[in-house]
């Protein structure tokens, strides 16, 4: 068993197929699945499971991933920590992102790391915040935004940018009546329209997340409080195809000014505010609590911290870069 080795077999049970991990590994894949084989020939285990739509893990499999994962882990962190004492941050690292922002700051993180950390290698993951969450404590990913994040024993938090939740709904053609002719607001392309109070929100067909979501969750257990029974018309787990769905006149949309930003439709849509209560929704960096961030780690920190406090939309939150 050497490193490689590892690393090619840790990537194929990540993706679940040799095809994607060849890609990204930009090796050929009958090059990465010998070099799988003769891991699982070493070992005397079957290690993967080959079917029409990929690979799965066996139960051996599943500890060798385990293993392999913190290996690569250790022996990422070794450089690094060699790398940081001649102040270069080198190394790979995670970064994982939430779908309603990850449009708007994968470029310019990249960008970043072409800039500042040329020796560095950035891998973008997107997911749900809980999602991330898992990430993180499991050692998938190094560092991560959320949303609206739980007191968690393996996690450190540090507030980024506050916004409030809004209703989104279809923009009506400017001109047409009834338009409110407001003013845009700063970064966006939506129509500002006057904030409307929570109880007024079971008035409206709403396209919701499932309920695993943050948004959803928080906007469920506000409603639970306020007594109200929301008009849940649609279920779907894509902001992106949520804002289309808007856009189409299906319903209804709770979510940020910045994920009308990030969809590219905002001149199809207006955005009014939710009151009495205003719905806050934080935006957290997050990184392990068990791991002593490396250079890279800090590096990259300071970088991701930048760049969400450069976003359009939002009211920074009262804590300062570390």
């Amino acid at each position: 068993m050497n490193l490689k080795q590892l690393e090619y077999f840790v990537h194929v049970a990540e993706l679940g197929s040799f095809s994607r991990a060849a890609q990204l590994l930009d090796i050929a894949q009958p090059a990465l699945s010998r070099q799988v084989r003769a891991l699982e020939t070493e070992l005397r285990e079957t290690l993967l499971l080959r079917n029409g739509r990929g690979v799965t893990l066996t139960e051996a499999g599943q500890r060798l991933f385990e293993h392999g994962v913190a290996i690569l882990q250790q022996v990422a962190q070794a450089r690094e920590d060699i790398g940081g004492a001649r102040d270069e941050p080198v190394g790979h690292i995670t970064i994982g992102l939430p779908p309603t922002i990850g449009r708007q700051l994968t470029l310019p993180l990249i960008d970043g790391f072409k800039r500042r950390l040329p020796r560095a290698r950035l891998a973008i993951v997107e997911g749900l915040s809980t999602h991330i969450v898992e990430w993180i404590t499991t050692g998938r990913v190094d560092l991560g935004l959320l949303y609206n994040p739980e007191a968690h024993p393996m996690l450190e938090l540090r507030p980024l940018l506050q916004e409030r939740l809004c209703l989104i709904e279809r923009a009506r053609p400017l001109g047409s009546p009834g338009s409110p002719g407001s003013a845009l607001p700063p970064g966006g392309g939506a129509e500002a329209r006057a904030p409307l109070p929570l109880r007024e929100l079971a008035r409206y067909p709403l396209i919701l997340p499932e309920r695993l979501h943050v948004i959803r969750r928080l906007l469920d257990t506000e409603a639970a409080l306020a007594g109200l029974r929301l008009d849940i018309a649609w279920e779907v787990s894509s902001v992106g195809a949520i804002i289309d769905l808007v856009c189409a006149g299906y319903g209804h949309a709770v979510l940020t000014a910045s994920a009308v930003a990030a969809s590219g439709r905002a001149d199809e849509l207006a955005v009014r505010p939710l009151i009495e209560p205003s719905l806050p929704s934080v935006l957290c960096l997050a990184t392990s609590a068990r791991q002593r961030p490396s250079p890279l780690t800090r590096q990259a920190t300071a970088l991701l911290g930048e760049l969400v406090r450069s976003l359009p939309q939002g009211t920074a939150a009262h804590s300062k870069p570390g």
